[in-house]
């Protein structure tokens, strides 16, 4: 058996362990018994992003954008595309900087869309400006 990865469940915030052989066995969430991975970006909010941020033993791609900006609306889609093919190895998000605007301060989110990796609680790289799918996944595997 293979050491066990924390994976922080999307529908009600439990940390899960999970052996890393079994992540491409549609796991389960053991507490809401919820789907760990749906191929669709995670939604942060300010009461959730710590906890997928720090307690995620996988790669947290966040894509930070705002309902006004067309570049964030025209990459949407791109960016679900890409989660459904990284999934399970790498957990993609979707944080509002309107609804959210502490967080892209805490972190200086100067334009968006902005892509920041997070790796073990910490942002390892950060990418400003839309980008189609394929670019997407390309940026994360060489980054996460």
């Amino acid at each position: 058996m293979s050491n066990p990865l924390h994976i922080v469940c999307p529908a009600c915030n439990a940390v899960n362990r999970i052996p890393a052989d079994k992540l491409n066995a549609a796991p389960k969430c053991g507490k809401c018994h919820q789907p760990l991975f749906n191929q669709h970006p995670l939604e942060l909010t300010a009461a959730n992003f710590q906890q997928h941020v720090k307690r995620n033993d996988i790669p947290l791609v966040v894509d930070f954008w705002a309902p006004w900006c067309g570049p964030c609306k025209m990459m949407g889609p791109a960016f679900a595309q890409a989660a459904a093919q990284l999934e399970p190895r790498v957990r993609l998000a979707k944080l509002n900087t309107e609804a959210e605007q502490n967080i892209g301060a805490q972190l200086g989110i100067r334009s968006i869309p902005t892509m920041i990796v997070f790796r073990n609680g910490r942002e390892v790289a950060r990418q400003a400006g839309a980008m189609a799918a394929p670019d997407i996944v390309r940026w994360v595997q060489t980054n996460s």
